[in-house]
């Protein structure tokens, strides 16, 4: 929050006016000016938040029953449970590129996709 928070404080209110005076609908200033101009603070926020919660095992450890899986928790059962390396590592790599693939998904669509 605290990216797009700073993102959007150093907008310059005069281009939201210009969008008022030139006929836009709140919404449409909203489409063409803010989120444009906050995509930065936007996409730093949802990284900040995104990467943590997918290696968040530890409350799932503590909080879920045995009957539930995550990654986190199957990748440190390979590696320190069942001493098993090379699964371990597979599946680290595996974590790793789905990540990588969905965050790039994801900064191609918000480059290039117009809202409205």
């Amino acid at each position: 929050m605290l990216p797009l928070y700073a993102s959007l404080e150093r907008l310059d209110s005069r281009l939201l006016e210009a969008a008022s005076d030139l006929y836009a609908s709140p919404l449409r200033a909203f489409a063409k000016v803010t989120l444009p101009l906050s995509m930065p603070g936007l996409i730093a926020g949802t990284l900040l938040f995104f990467i943590p919660a997918t290696g968040d095992y530890i409350n799932a450890e503590l909080l879920g029953t045995p009957n539930e899986y995550m990654i986190g928790n199957v990748i440190d059962s390979a590696f320190l449970v069942r001493l098993d390396y090379p699964q371990g590592a597979a599946l680290s790599f595996l974590l790793m590129a789905a990540i990588l693939a969905i965050v790039f998904v994801y900064l191609r669509k918000a480059g290039t996709e117009e809202v409205l």
